[in-house]
């Protein structure tokens, strides 16, 4: 049986959806899940770049590698990926509109896993910004994979 595919989306791909990435990656790779997460971005002003030097020092900091080149959300990926992943309710309209009519994909705010809170965006903050994304990141990767693996949503802190 093949793995289970997610895509991580923010707008530009360089902030929140390679952090989401990142740690998703991380987090399934520590709990032995076999995982294939991407990310993208809705708008593609930052294709090709690799993320924030913030984000990558956040990542760093908690011994999460991340290595990642930014790029656009294509109609093919709602046909690859089982799961899309929106940082926020913005980034959720924007995938429902250009969602193709033979998606397969579950498209939804990451934050419906355990709050519905969406991930708001550091990139024009500090530090402390990206580091309340990192542990946003930490919670919902917990609680989308305690779903996809059957198991009650626990408060992984």
């Amino acid at each position: 049986m093949s793995p289970k595919s997610v895509l991580v989306v923010c707008l530009g791909n360089i902030c929140r959806s390679p952090m989401g990435e990142a740690v998703l990656k991380h987090i399934a790779s520590e709990r032995g899940i076999d995982l294939e997460v991407n990310s993208a971005g809705t708008a593609g002003y930052h294709v090709g770049e690799e993320p924030d030097e913030r984000t990558v020092a956040v990542c760093r900091k908690h011994g999460v590698p991340i290595s990642h080149e930014a790029q656009q959300v294509h109609a093919e990926d709602f046909r690859k990926y089982d799961y899309i992943l929106a940082a926020d309710e913005s980034n959720l309209r924007n995938l429902e509109r250009i969602k193709p009519r033979d998606s397969k994909a579950v498209v939804r705010l990451w934050g419906s896993y355990l709050d519905n809170k969406p991930i708001n965006d550091p990139y024009y903050g500090g530090i402390s910004g990206f580091e309340t994304c990192y542990q946003q990141c930490v919670r919902l990767s917990h609680a989308f994979l305690d779903e996809i693996e059957g198991k009650k949503s626990s408060s992984n802190l």
